[in-house]
């Protein structure tokens, strides 16, 4: 009886995700098949996000822009997959590529918050530092992994849980700590 009823459930809550895909998949930049978004999720001007083909946003997670404008200012490639309460946060450009795994809590963001004013509470003082970031194909970001402004993570890359990503991580490198550091480098596989 319990594994019906677990059955059950999971059918209910994929058609549930699904439904909510397709029903809000024409407010994007683009959306594309068999991409699903597990609410509950935050989005803020979806129409500057471009999320690509088999990608998974899991439940919790915040896709943001913070700006009207034209163009794509937040992008997932194809098959991407981003597992729950993640945050990708983009002023000009963030950028994932194809097949890169995100595990729980990781916050990408191309800003920071001003501080610089003492007199204004943080919230009132907009962003700055604003610098691209990519991920590239293939790499993976452990859990509670934080990427900030100007970064860019090579092609099958992974950075180890709990790391704070400053500056570039190279292509096949493993990188960990607070900040990131490179500690490994596997030679990419034979094409």
């Amino acid at each position: 009886m319990g594994g019906l009823f677990l059955r059950a459930y999971r059918l209910w809550t994929r058609g549930k995700a699904k439904g909510f895909s397709v029903l809000s998949s024409g407010a994007f930049a683009s959306f594309g098949r068999h991409s699903v978004l597990q609410p509950p999720v935050r989005l803020a001007r979806e129409h500057r996000i471009a999320i690509g083909s088999g990608v998974f946003v899991g439940a919790g997670s915040w896709l943001q822009v913070l700006e009207d404008g034209d163009g794509v200012a937040l992008e997932v490639g194809d098959g991407t997959s981003i597992a729950g309460n993640c945050v990708l946060s983009a002023a000009r450009s963030v950028r994932l590529g194809r097949k890169v795994l995100l595990a729980r809590n990781v916050y990408i963001s191309d800003h920071i918050h001003a501080y610089g004013d003492t007199g204004r509470a943080v919230l009132e003082q907009g962003v700055e530092q604003i610098r691209e970031v990519v991920v590239e194909d293939g790499a993976w970001l452990g859990q509670n992994v934080v990427v900030c402004p100007g970064v860019t993570i090579g092609r099958g890359a992974v950075v180890g849980a709990n790391s704070v990503v400053l500056e570039e991580v190279p292509a096949h490198s493993l990188a960990v700590g607070a900040p990131a550091r490179v500690v490994r480098e596997f030679a990419p596989a034979a094409q």
